[in-house]
């Protein structure tokens, strides 16, 4: 039997060890958190690029009203979107303020959500091919932002690469984005990233 300060020590230093180890599990199942989480949070936004849709920009004929000339989701997209509404209210996010780009692909990948009424907004729509519309498009989204609650329900922008882009610089593939705290900025932080 080892003397009683010694016996003391190992069982200090045994609950030492044991209380580092919780407090590292823990952290861990804090970054193994599914980052859609935070959206249950007041004043959140999330970004998403429109689920897959084959191709590059649309084809020549595009007309915004009419799906049939436009480059849409396929079957993969579709099933894209309908996941990330699941994960969503897995996340405790059952409702948001929605709004799409008018592009088909977006407005479809908005209503698959499942989050609620979707409203079409010009200022989320492509410009792909026509660069010299970046700076008005960006600018009215962050007029967007600066005016949206930082107290406010989950807000859901479903939209396209060039726009977040502009927006908030870098890549997400089709169906992932980007989750941001509004805070009456022009500019709100970036939380996260997702992926499709």
């Amino acid at each position: 039997m080892p003397p009683p300060n010694l016996a003391a020590s190992l069982v200090a230093g045994f609950l030492t060890l044991q209380l580092a180890l919780m407090a590292g599990a823990g952290r861990a199942a804090e970054t193994d958190a599914d980052p859609l989480a935070e959206l249950a949070r007041p004043g959140r936004l999330l970004l998403i690029r429109h689920a897959n849709a084959p191709g590059v920009g649309d084809p020549a004929g595009f007309a915004l009203g009419d799906c049939r000339t436009q480059r849409n989701l396929d079957a993969a997209g579709r099933r894209q979107a309908l996941r990330l509404g699941e994960r969503l209210r897995a996340a405790r996010v059952a409702r948001a303020v929605v709004y799409s780009s008018q592009w088909c692909r977006c407005l479809e990948t908005a209503q698959l959500l499942g989050l609620g009424e979707v409203i079409g907004l010009p200022a989320l729509n492509s410009f792909f091919g026509r660069p010299h519309e970046r700076a008005g498009r960006a600018a009215a989204l962050r007029g967007l932002l600066a005016a949206l609650p930082a107290d406010g329900p989950p807000v859901v922008l479903v939209t396209h690469q060039v726009v977040i882009t502009a927006l908030a610089g870098g890549y997400v593939a089709s169906g992932g984005g980007l989750i941001l705290r509004l805070d009456g900025t022009h500019a709100p932080r970036v939380l996260g990233e997702i992926e499709s």
